[in-house]
């Protein structure tokens, strides 16, 4: 049975930084391409950083040079490292993996992806 748990959300004020995991059971990291999406009140789903099996990312582009996506294979987790945060960026963080695609697929678009965390809260401060 697949199952994504997400940490590491909490709060801080503007600048500071955060490092989200989601550790994946039943399924191999690797297996997957997988995915950072994040919900703030009243808006949509908007994925954040997505990184290929074989470990190629991107970014959205109001968090790019402030987010790093990483995954560790051996320990089945997936990182998101989280600098230079803003109120805006406050919202609830989901982890997402998919095991369609190559090599080389990632994807920011929510219905490309199955499997589901059930959230961490981030709270940035002004």
């Amino acid at each position: 049975q697949v199952q994504l748990v997400e940490s590491g959300g909490g709060s801080v004020q503007a600048g500071g930084s955060l490092r989200l995991s989601c550790a994946a059971s039943g399924f191999m990291n690797r297996d997957a391409y997988m995915a950072w999406f994040r919900q703030a009140p009243g808006k949509e789903r908007e994925g954040v950083a997505s990184i290929s099996r074989i470990g190629d990312p991107i970014y959205k582009s109001s968090v790019q040079g402030r987010f790093v996506i990483s995954r560790d294979n051996g320990q089945n987790t997936l990182f998101l490292h989280m600098n230079s945060l803003q109120p805006e960026d406050s919202a609830v963080y989901y982890c997402a993996a998919e095991f369609s695609g190559s090599a080389w697929t990632r994807s920011l678009v929510r219905k490309d992806y199955n499997f589901w965390g059930q959230g961490t809260q981030v709270t940035v401060s002004s």
